[in-house]
């Protein structure tokens, strides 16, 4: 058994209490040994974590790792305009290879910024899954179907293979990697392939994942066709449950909050995502005072345009506090825990938390930075003030992904060429496509 020892600095305990203490990791497990006061413990590798706080791996509870490639591709439109002018066009030129090199960029980011866990909803998941498994990270993935647009063969076909990668994914990586079945949303699937496939999703045991209530676009169309709310619909054709977590949930009411809350639904919240496109405030504390549990993510970054869990966490707070009028609401330690210990808990990841039995899943953040001085409250620091780039350590699985800011799993600077290449031809060829048309 080889033991990793994280030493000499400060732990961030699940009360979210601070204290001095050493980590011991069984790296062939991949869990905590123990936490112990400091000097009590030893290993037979070592990270330095002086003048630093351990905290849980951040959870990445909803993206689209490849969308890397189009940061900053299109910007600064509403959402639906954004996906049919800009974004499914070019998504339509993306081959394999580019989903691979685009996830490797992604994940690389996430790595360099303390993320040891995230969800994702795409296409080409085998590649994902092949960048995540060489990542050493954990992750949910699936298959996102789409039925607007196309004729029953392809739509079909579409939610078929959604169950199917579902399915032949789960439990790679060494248990890594998990699944969904994925609904791209209640208004892009249409309700028979709901009705058709929801339940055998649900009799196969797959967890669910899709968008909802993101915009009052999504909303209105499902009031006006079935004269219900969205997430009723929802539970009407059998998404709802303790399986199923909902990216967004901007635009929802009190009875789908008592709905999410009744059938132990999980909300991810995107607060940067939702500010960029405009989409509108998620009613946060109300969601959590209702009983449900939400989790954070950042979207895609062509909607963010990064995957600073950091930043999400900072706008998280701030963002609920415009939505609910009130400067004590989604409070630092709330968002701590949405992007710990709630992120972890929605993805079915026993992380989240630093404590003898838990995955090993952590990351150190150095606090011998300006911007982190005074050491007043390391949870409000974490929440205000700390960046992605203070991340000095990342461990997933027991394994070392960080060292002192170096990426141990991908030659960087070589994920970054080619990402670069991969991005400027998926542009030119998505421009002579929409010049030919």
């Amino acid at each position: 058994m080889s033991e990793l020892l994280v030493s000499g600095g400060r732990v961030l305990r699940p009360d979210l209490t601070v204290e001095r203490a050493d980590v011991l990791v069984d790296q062939s497990a991949g869990e905590i040994l123990a936490v112990e006061a400091p000097g009590e413990l030893s290993g037979d590798d070592e990270l330095d974590a002086s003048g630093g706080l351990v905290i849980p791996g951040l959870v990445n509870a909803h993206t689209h790792v490849t969308m890397t490639l189009l940061r900053g591709y299109a910007d600064d439109k509403p959402l639906d305009a954004w996906l049919q002018e800009d974004i499914w066009p070019v998504e339509a030129e993306l081959t394999p290879e580019d989903v691979r090199v685009g996830a490797e960029l992604g994940l690389v980011e996430m790595v360099k910024s303390g993320t040891t866990a995230l969800s994702d909803m795409y296409f080409h998941v085998d590649e994902i899954a092949a960048a995540v498994e060489e990542a050493g990270v954990r992750a949910v993935l699936g298959h996102t179907a789409v039925t607007v647009g196309k004729d029953d063969e392809g739509a079909r076909a579409d939610m078929q293979e959604s169950l199917d990668v579902a399915r032949e994914l789960d439990g790679a990586a060494d248990g890594r990697i998990t699944t969904t079945f994925q609904p791209h949303s209640l208004t892009t699937v249409g309700e028979a392939y709901l009705r058709e496939f929801v339940p055998e999703a649900v009799e196969a045991g797959l967890p669910m994942h899709l968008h909802a209530n993101e915009t009052t676009d999504e909303v209105d169309p499902i009031v006006e066709e079935h004269g219900v709310r969205p997430l009723e619909y929802a539970d009407d054709v059998g998404l709802l449950g303790e399986d199923t977590f909902l990216a967004h949930c901007v635009h929802v009411d009190e009875t789908e909050i008592g709905l999410l809350a009744e059938t132990g639904t999980g909300a991810v919240h995107c607060p940067a995502s939702n500010m960029k496109l405009a989409s509108g405030m998620a009613p946060v504390q109300r969601l959590l005072d209702g009983g449900v549990t939400v989790g954070l993510g950042t979207d895609g970054a062509a909607s963010n345009n990064d995957l600073d869990m950091f930043g999400e966490m900072r706008d998280a707070a701030m963002l609920g506090k415009l939505a609910a009028d009130d400067a004590s609401a989604v409070a630092a330690e709330t968002v701590v825990q949405m992007a710990t210990a709630n992120g972890a808990d929605l993805l079915g990841f026993d992380s989240g938390r630093i404590e003898a039995g838990a995955n090993a899943d952590l990351a150190v953040v150095d606090l011998e930075t300006p911007h982190l001085t005074p050491a007043h409250d390391l949870v409000s620091h974490l929440a205000y003030a700390a960046r992605g780039s203070d991340v000095r350590h990342t461990v997933c699985d027991g394994a070392v992904l960080l060292r002192e800011r170096e990426v141990q799993v991908f030659d960087e600077e070589s994920v970054r060429e080619r990402a670069e290449t991969a991005a400027q031809e998926l542009a030119v060829r998505a421009e002579q496509d929409d010049e030919n048309a």
